[in-house]
């Protein structure tokens, strides 16, 4: 079974170079399909059903949605445990809440309105920029969270460098001699923050400065860009892989429902619930052009319920 892991992002997301680090350090080949930055995403909206969020990983028929859950392909593929978030200790798991969670949105609202109006001009053009702020205000419609802006997104930063800075100041990586899922949790708010505000973290922070720098030289690994035709092709050439076994006796297994993040984004993808484990969901779609999908959700930060 062909088992090439084919990601579907757009250069600038900070959650897709997370994953792109990731698949650097673990030496995995992989395929590369630029999406759109924003909605509708016709490379691979008819593969996940409409899952609102960017990077999707896809493996032949099955479709991976959230980071998490890709994380554990890739580290699955690199026989990687380190970087499979169900193996995280308790202070690595603190460390990518907080990045993930918080710092994350800190690292927008941390920036200066002109700064970031000024990037995304630089990025995007004007057109591109008012399609781009109109849909990241869409995406936060019905968000159960609530950024930080100006001084608070600031002290969110602040507070996260200092931790970031002390824990990395008797090893080179957050995982010791080598990156584990914290370093690239933990780097990508702050590349997100450098690339957003045009300048380097702060020299006060030595330690996470010379971290950061070790990181980014990671790269991003063997990359072939593939169009959006192949990767429809790799779906319709294969059938999903078999099912984990856990889960099984679920009573809402074979039911029809709808998954959707129950932070942000909260768009549902509705199919028929195959496979519910401790950590993850499976629902399958059958579609005219594919044949049978399966389409992969983590468990954390997700809803499920029956479909309307």
């Amino acid at each position: 079974m062909n088992e090439t892991l084919i990601l579907h992002h757009y250069e600038l997301s900070p959650y897709a170079e997370k994953i792109r680090l990731m698949l650097g350090q673990t030496g995995v080949p992989w395929q590369s399909v630029l999406s759109p930055e924003q909605p509708p995403r016709p490379n691979v909206d008819p593969l996940s059903g409409g899952y609102r969020r960017i990077p999707i990983a896809q493996i032949g028929a099955d479709v991976f949605c959230d980071t998490f859950v890709i994380a554990e392909e890739v580290a699955r593929l690199a026989d990687a445990p380190a970087l499979d978030p169900r193996n995280a200790s308790e202070d690595d798991a603190r460390i990518i809440a907080t990045a993930e969670e918080k710092v994350f949105f800190a690292a927008i609202g941390g920036v200066s309105p002109v700064t970031l109006i000024g990037t995304m001009l630089r990025n995007f053009g004007v057109v591109g920029t008012i399609k781009f702020a109109m849909d990241r205000a869409r995406l936060m419609q019905g968000a159960t969270i609530e950024p930080p802006t100006g001084k608070r997104a600031q002290e969110t930063m602040q507070s996260f460098l200092e931790t970031l800075d002390a824990a990395l100041a008797q090893r080179e990586f957050l995982g010791g001699t080598s990156p584990n899922l914290a370093d690239f949790s933990a780097f990508h708010p702050l590349w997100l923050y450098a690339t957003t505000s045009r300048r380097p973290l702060n020299a006060r922070y030595g330690n996470v400065r010379s971290w950061y720098e070790r990181v980014a030289a990671i790269g991003h690994g063997t990359r072939e860009e593939l169009s959006p035709e192949g990767a429809f092709e790799a779906a319709r050439s294969a059938d999903p892989r078999p099912l984990p076994g856990d889960g099984a006796g679920d009573a809402r297994i074979g039911v029809e429902v709808s998954v959707a993040p129950s932070d942000y984004g909260t768009v549902p993808v509705e199919g028929t619930l195959v496979s519910l484990s401790a950590t993850r969901c499976i629902l399958k779609r059958e579609t005219e052009a594919f044949g049978t999908v399966h389409v992969h959700f983590p468990r954390r930060g997700f809803s499920i319920s029956t479909a309307s």
